[in-house]
């Protein structure tokens, strides 16, 4: 049981980082959070006894956590532009 698991949360992480090609930072960063919390969350929970489960906790906390970092690197990149173009304008 735990072979197929892991067989299955390792093809899914190969399925969802393939794709990332034509996402903004934010959505990569958020499928990537999601899908290595899943992960991790079912090695975890086929630990504990209940794979499916630890992967769902994983992921959503994955996702979460990928989403609010996605947008802090955003907002940073935001205020350096706007730093930046007030600089050139200021010459």
């Amino acid at each position: 049981m735990q072979k197929i698991v892991t067989v299955i949360v390792s093809l899914a992480l190969v399925v969802a980082l393939s794709g990332c090609k034509d996402m903004s930072p934010t959505q990569q960063s958020t499928l990537t959070g999601g899908a290595a919390g899943a992960a991790g969350g079912a090695l975890i929970g086929a630990i504990a006894g209940n794979a499916g489960l630890g992967a769902a906790i994983g992921g959503a906390t994955g996702l979460a956590g990928g989403f609010l970092y996605g947008k802090s690197k955003e907002s940073q990149q935001n205020a350096y532009q706007q730093g930046y173009q007030a600089g050139q304008q200021s010459r």
